[in-house]
């Protein structure tokens, strides 16, 4: 990808600094930045071969009628009622099928992820507790959903697919919509300019536990909302694919969005946080944002 300088008219945003290039690359957790998210494929190797697996699952069935069959499902908020912290315990035993930088629980990348930002935005409780429950939509395959439509990075439905979505070039070959003109298209079913949020999201915990905080009525700031409702769509906060649906509104949250990825994305590592110690201050942030019983 080429360097561009920073244009923020006409709703585009850059991408890289030119400066960047100039600088030595970032180490993150003992790895180089280019490290980070490796989807290279290799069928010899298990790990990158159940990554390519899930992704294909992805691609070929979330459809806009997939996404709507699952929205009317999960979004009844009927499956369980339990506490954010009883949901992170359940995390213990989930591994991210689709995630090539850790292999450990998915509560351990959870700490790892607020304790980082804690270090950095001291002052923000607000968004310590984000980066502990942003992933804690993936609950969803405990009660029955795979994991191609829980984790992963995420995607518009019902317009064409963005160049830069992982294994785009064959992943999407026997999805139905890209054969479809309603969708198919840069548009597809969407208007110029509509806004991301008006953008029908591929299924996953980031669209559910945005609804599901908004169902039970959390505290969180809409920074916070914004940055769980995102943080998996790549293709766009990463790599500036679908700029031609945002508003401005959207440029201006998109800063709050990057600021939080370089927590979810740089700090897994073999490190495990102390999370017994960490508990009482989580719990009172809980207190304060999302509390009591919530409905999943």
């Amino acid at each position: 990808m080429s360097a561009t300088t920073v244009q923020q008219s006409r709703g585009h945003v850059a991408l890289l600094d030119p400066s960047e290039q100039l600088r030595p690359e970032p180490i993150y957790a003992g790895k180089l930045k280019s490290q980070f998210r490796n989807f290279d494929e290799d069928s010899d190797d298990p790990i990158k071969e159940r990554i390519r697996k899930t992704y294909l699952n992805m691609h070929t069935n979330q459809t806009v009628d997939f996404v709507k069959s699952r929205m009317k499902y999960w979004l009844r908020f009927d499956k369980a009622k339990m506490t954010a912290k009883e949901a992170l315990i359940k995390l213990n035993d989930l591994v991210d099928e689709s995630d090539p930088d850790t292999n450990l629980p998915n509560i351990i990348h959870a700490f790892q992820t607020a304790e980082s930002i804690r270090e950095e935005h001291p002052d923000l409780d607000w968004f310590h507790l984000t980066g502990l429950i942003h992933d804690l939509g993936k609950v969803m395959a405990f009660y029955g959903e795979p994991q191609w439509a829980v984790v992963g990075d995420t995607f518009p439905v019902g317009c064409a697919w963005g160049d830069s979505i992982v294994h785009r070039a064959t992943s999407f070959d026997n999805n139905p919509d890209g054969k479809d003109p309603r969708y198919n298209t840069k548009y597809g079913m969407y208007k110029p300019q509509c806004g991301i949020t008006n953008l029908m999201m591929s299924w996953g915990h980031d669209e559910y536990m945005y609804r599901l905080l908004i169902h039970n009525k959390s505290k969180l700031p809409k920074e916070a909302l914004a940055m769980i409702r995102y943080h998996s769509f790549y293709p766009w906060h990463a790599s500036g694919d679908y700029m031609h649906f945002c508003t401005q509104e959207d440029i201006d949250m998109l800063k709050w969005i990057r600021e939080f990825n370089k927590f979810d994305l740089y700090t897994k590592s073999g490190a495990v946080p102390d999370v017994e110690k960490l508990w009482p201050y989580y719990e009172k942030l809980i207190d304060k944002y999302i509390p009591g019983l919530l409905e999943w």
